[in-house]
């Protein structure tokens, strides 16, 4: 009889963590429906059929990429807000910095998951949309916090409905820059990169 290794719940969450990051960076890549589970458990150096002990489904995997990877990003923003807490305006800038960048444009496998799966949510029903409408909350919320801080800074009272308006627009156009510079990055990158440059200019001159 031959004796079968047991795999250890430590190693059991490991494999689940490369899976996960795999399906991360693949996912923000190729989109959702663009890596399948082969490809994916090839890239996480395992077996197609290990895939199933992790997750019911690909669907399933996916919303646990989507709430890992706005988590990251929201952690990232709030770690921008600390490094400025005498200056709103500082973190804002910061943030569209970082954001709107050659670099975030040329690697969507690690950016931000508000850019890499805006259009995938919308064709994968109402459980990723809730995932992404966490995520999406998440950074209005902290743009609108920052817009009221830079008001009381420069003397200004920003109502708190005003901020928020502010804070939508603000967002979609980071997002669609960072989009738009992707979409012609290969075919016309010095346009690509002045897509990213001015938008940056009119973000924070907000």
């Amino acid at each position: 009889m031959i004796n079968v290794p047991r795999i250890t719940q430590e190693q059991k969450r490991l494999n689940r963590e490369k899976i996960v990051t795999a399906a991360g960076e693949g996912f923000r890549l190729r989109g959702i429906d663009g890596f399948g589970i082969e490809q994916l458990m090839k890239s996480a150096g395992m077996t197609h059929g290990g895939f199933y002990n992790h997750f019911a489904s690909k669907d399933a995997l996916a919303l646990e990429v989507l709430h890992q990877g706005f988590t990251e990003s929201l952690a990232a923003l709030d770690a921008i807000r600390k490094a400025h807490p005498g200056s709103a305006r500082a973190a804002l800038h910061d943030m569209v910095d970082r954001y709107v960048n050659a670099e975030h444009r040329d690697h969507p496998e690690v950016g931000c998951a508000s850019a890499a799966f805006v259009s995938d949510t919308g064709r994968h029903g109402v459980a990723a949309q809730a995932e992404y409408r966490r995520g999406l909350n998440g950074y209005l919320e902290a743009i609108a916090d920052m817009l009221i801080e830079c008001g009381r800074e420069s003397g200004t009272d920003l109502a708190p409905a005003e901020a928020r308006e502010h804070a939508v627009a603000l967002f979609s156009q980071m997002i669609g820059a960072v989009l738009l510079s992707r979409a012609i990055a290969d075919a016309a990158p010095e346009l690509s990169d002045e897509v990213l440059a001015a938008n940056r200019r009119r973000l924070k001159a907000v």
